[in-house]
């Protein structure tokens, strides 16, 4: 009889945590517009607003025009009285805070615990070892002026602190929003550089040897090249074509060039 065949578990690509961007008491609706083409242009779109100076932000022009093209999110955005509304199906919560907090969640680097975070790299921090990433991450961003208070610090798992000139440290909201992004959008994968031109074809040893051949014969034509005395002008054009490893198109240029010099200069002799 036959022997049925084990069936192998079926294995499924890790979900992603949700990711939410919480400005707390934003006071420039510029600021929220030019925060949201931040997140766009890293792939998210989650964006809360607590108690902002501006709560109809989309009735702000400065907002529109900041926001260049991210409009969707800016609709999208909620806007809600207190921090707790904001952070609903939120299971990890990190803090932008330049300075660490007495008493407060550890102080990391963001490239640092995203790789902790998602078990990418273990390393001694407040989440334990092989632990299960997230499901939802909030980033809190406090106000332009005064930043994060402590009490809201205080509720995160870490305060994420963008390392920066030790000298000049401060960073514009979108900014800090854009870089937080970027690094999160980095630890979750990043994003393949669609479009991109593909590798140019190398030459062969054929189209390289054929090159040399001719401008050897524009080396000779133009008394560069005695070929009684060639010395080792050859094999280093060799090496040197090596080097640069030449497309078709490098080696059709090439040539040509040899071509208008036979066929342009008298010979020397």
């Amino acid at each position: 009889m036959a022997r049925r065949r084990q069936s192998r578990p079926m294995t499924t690509a890790p979900t992603l945590p949700r990711t939410r961007f919480v400005l707390i008491g934003t006071s420039h609706a510029g600021n929220v517009g030019a925060a949201a083409r931040a997140m766009k242009v890293m792939g998210f779109d989650d964006l809360v607003l607590v108690a902002p100076r501006w709560p109809d932000v989309l009735s702000r022009p400065e907002a529109i025009e900041r926001a260049s093209g991210a409009d969707d999110v800016l609709r999208a955005a909620r806007t809600v009285p207190t921090l707790t509304e904001a952070l609903h199906g939120m299971t990890h919560l990190c803090a932008t805070a330049m300075t660490a907090r007495d008493f407060g969640p550890p102080t990391r680097s963001p490239r640092a615990h995203f790789q902790t975070l998602l078990n990418k790299e273990q390393t001694n921090v407040s989440l334990p070892a092989q632990s299960p990433a997230p499901a939802g991450v909030a980033f809190l961003f406090g106000c332009e002026r005064y930043g994060m208070r402590n009490e809201d610090v205080y509720r995160c798992h870490v305060a994420l602190s963008i390392p920066t000139n030790p000298a000049y440290g401060s960073l514009n909201l979108a900014a800090a929003v854009q870089l937080i992004a970027y690094e999160w959008r980095q630890a979750l994968g990043g994003f393949d550089r669609a479009g991109h031109a593909a590798a140019p074809a190398l030459a062969d040893a054929a189209q390289i040897d054929g090159m040399l051949a001719h401008w050897e014969q524009a080396l000779i034509h133009l008394g560069f090249l005695d070929p009684a005395v060639p010395k080792k002008l050859m094999p280093r054009l060799q090496q040197l074509s090596n080097r640069a490893q030449p497309t078709p198109q490098d080696i059709h240029i090439l040539r040509g060039v040899a071509k208008a010099v036979l066929q342009s200069t008298p010979p020397r002799h």
